[in-house]
């Protein structure tokens, strides 16, 4: 993982993972109005416009610049091509943050999650000083839970029938994992 502070990029073996700019917005609406994607995430709304989109995307800067929300995009770091984001949370306070993530639906299963992860953990540990990184997922999106498990986090528990998605009580796994450096 090479970060780059000055441009807010971090680079891996095939990603290059950097802020979304508005020109994202149409490819970001449509990797995300699609409902597969909408049941096994927490807060994406469905269907997701465009003005979903622009309005999200205009939030990252503000939060990257406070220390508030690391959000980036990752993309293909060849050709640029977006394949989904990741972001994690600053409650600096503690020394921890969430991770989250999506990928897009045609680009699922060929590691892209679980490369972006890793990378954002090690930004968390080594750039940001975390003490801590967690993560949650629905049980029903067990690969979620496989990306968690590739980065070495463990599992810290179940809250049953947590929430309400689509009129269906799901149970949130969670994972964690504690800087190996303190």
């Amino acid at each position: 993982m090479i970060y780059r502070a000055a441009e807010k990029t971090i680079e891996t073996e095939r990603l290059m993972l950097r802020l979304f700019t508005e020109a994202d917005a149409p490819e970001v609406s449509l990797l995300c109005n699609n409902y597969a994607l909408y049941k096994s995430t927490l807060n994406l709304p469905y269907p997701y416009t465009l003005d979903c989109a622009l309005s999200w995307i205009s939030t990252h800067p503000q939060n990257f610049e406070d220390n508030r929300l690391y959000e980036f995009a990752i993309t293909d770091k060849i050709s640029g091509q977006l394949y989904g984001a990741i972001g994690l949370s600053n409650r600096s306070q503690h020394q921890n943050g969430e991770m989250a993530y999506w990928i897009g639906e045609p680009y699922w299963g060929n590691g892209y999650g679980t490369e972006a992860a890793q990378a954002i953990i090690e930004f968390a540990f080594q750039e940001k000083n975390y003490h801590r990184v967690y993560a949650q997922y629905f049980l029903s999106n067990p690969a979620s839970g496989k990306i968690m498990e590739k980065c070495g986090m463990s599992y810290e528990g179940t809250l049953k029938n947590h929430v309400n998605k689509n009129g269906t009580f799901e149970d949130i796994i969670f994972y964690g994992l504690i800087n190996p450096q303190h």
